[in-house]
């Protein structure tokens, strides 16, 4: 999350009290304001060093684990809320993740930059890769290996059979819920596994 406002309103869809386990949580951060000001629980993943040490500091339980190699060690439903914020650019298997955040979880919470913003788009459309604050880097020095627009997530989510309880975009810190996938950077769903859905 890159910005402190993006996080509390994604915070706010985290039952107070749940079990949560993030996904990719970085320095922590998310995880504390849920711990302080919505009394949830839980752990975070995280892979780099800096950031397990980060997590340790703000006094976040967090375990050191690679995403691509899946979420085996935890059981059907054991979080209420599973988030997937910002990572899934990041993942070679995007699909089985998704899976595994909806297996895990009761629900999954994910977001992700929105290749289809307009502002993307009209660079596209000048020959260039979009450098905005939710796609910060260069082309040739990005840690994102896939790019995803706010509709390729909804086609995606109904191939899965996932079910949607909530989708919007996110633009300078406030909801889109109209034209999202033209009018917003960030992309924000939240689903459940659909019923008979298999792990």
């Amino acid at each position: 999350m890159s910005e402190r406002k993006d996080m509390e309103l994604i915070a706010e869809m985290v039952p107070p009290g749940s079990r949560v386990l993030d996904l990719g949580c970085g320095d922590g951060a998310l995880l504390a304001h849920l711990r302080d000001h919505r009394q949830c629980t839980g752990y975070g993943i995280e892979i780099a060093d800096a950031n397990v040490l980060a997590c340790t500091q703000r006094g976040v339980d967090v375990i050191q684990l690679n995403l691509e190699d899946g979420l085996a060690m935890f059981d059907d439903q054991s979080f209420d809320v599973v988030l997937q914020l910002d990572t899934m650019q990041h993942l070679r298997n995007t699909e089985r993740m998704l899976r595994e955040t909806a297996r895990v979880g009761r629900i999954g919470i994910v977001s992700f930059p929105n290749f289809a913003h307009w502002m993307n788009r009209l660079r596209v459309l000048g020959g260039r890769m979009p450098v905005t604050r939710a796609l910060p880097y260069e082309w040739y020095d990005t840690p994102n290996i896939r790019v995803g627009t706010y509709v390729d997530f909804e086609i995606l989510a109904n191939k899965l059979g996932l079910r949607l309880h909530d989708g919007f975009g996110i633009q300078r810190g406030r909801i889109v819920r109209r034209m999202p996938n033209l009018l917003a950077n960030v992309a924000v769903f939240k689903f459940e596994r659909g019923l008979g859905q298999v792990g």
